[in-house]
């Protein structure tokens, strides 16, 4: 049993009208296209290769519309590229808890009863320790590196997934299309995948637009926390790590341009996520 096509029509109507939508996806598109071509559109080499030690912590000018950092780096190239690390890793974790949590979702859902109460249990008591801590303390023992952060990440968000689309397939497993695939004996993965699956892409679609502007938080905190990627790459939650004592200093540029960026494109895709849920609720 497919969506009808109707449905979908109306639901572009919807985002059609949508401010929310348009804004939240002018917002991410913005940074998506940095991360694509940061480096292309950058005005100075963001590793600061040669280090420019003679203009560290210079304030905004023409020259360096953003500022310099503690190193002499051109702020505004390091903001630019830095997009690129916070979207990918944030996007891979997301993916990867999507998938985990919406087959998992699938399982309990359908099959109910012990199946229901034995993963339940086990992802009531995931979810009973807080995403940072959960991740902070997992990152400790692999250590500080981008596949490690995607996995805790991706992991940390499978039970919340799963638990949102266990309540949607519970709403179907009941319905006449799931009760005539089972009197064809259609199996359960084919029941699961192929019957019901397509009738909860849209939760499944919320959940995910929710959960990325999570983990581009989630990546960005620990990344301030020192549990974050590689510290040769530009990252947003490190800048903010390695300047945010020199404010009281009045040296507010290192902190404040990263820290907009992060707010600028968890909004965004916040507004994107709401315009989308607006449009399969309507």
């Amino acid at each position: 049993m497919t969506i009808p096509s109707a449905s979908r029509v109306q639901r572009w109507a919807v985002l059609r009208r949508s401010a929310t939508f348009w804004v939240g996806a002018g917002i991410t598109l913005m940074w998506v296209f940095f991360a694509v071509f940061g480096e292309l559109i950058a005005p100075f080499d963001p590793l600061g290769t040669p280090q420019d030690v003679l203009n560290r912590l210079d304030s905004p000018s023409a020259a360096h519309w953003f500022g310099t950092d503690q190193l002499g780096r051109d702020v505004l190239s390091r903001v630019i590229v830095g997009a690129r690390s916070a979207l990918t890793v944030a996007l891979a974790a997301t993916a990867l808890g999507t998938v985990c949590g919406t087959f998992l979702g699938l399982v309990v859902g359908y099959f109910g009863g012990i199946v229901d109460d034995i993963i339940g249990r086990i992802l009531d008591a995931f979810l009973s320790i807080p995403l940072v801590i959960t991740a902070m303390i997992a990152l400790t023992a692999l250590g500080p590196n981008t596949l490690g952060v995607v996995i805790v990440i991706g992991l940390v968000f499978t039970p919340l997934i799963a638990k949102t689309v266990r309540a949607a397939v519970l709403a179907e497993r009941h319905l006449d299309y799931v009760s005539a695939a089972q009197l064809r004996r259609e199996g359960p993965l084919h029941i699961m995948l192929v019957e019901i699956l397509p009738n909860v892409t849209n939760v499944i679609t919320v959940e995910f637009t929710v959960r990325l502007g999570y983990a581009i938080f989630t990546v960005l905190a620990l990344s301030f926390l020192g549990f974050g990627i590689e510290p040769s790459v530009p990252d947003w939650g490190l800048a903010i790590a390695q300047h945010y004592g020199f404010l009281t200093g009045d040296i507010w540029w290192p902190v404040l341009f990263p820290a907009l960026a992060i707010a600028s494109l968890v909004v965004g895709i916040n507004l994107l996520s709401d315009g989308i849920a607006q449009a399969y609720e309507s």
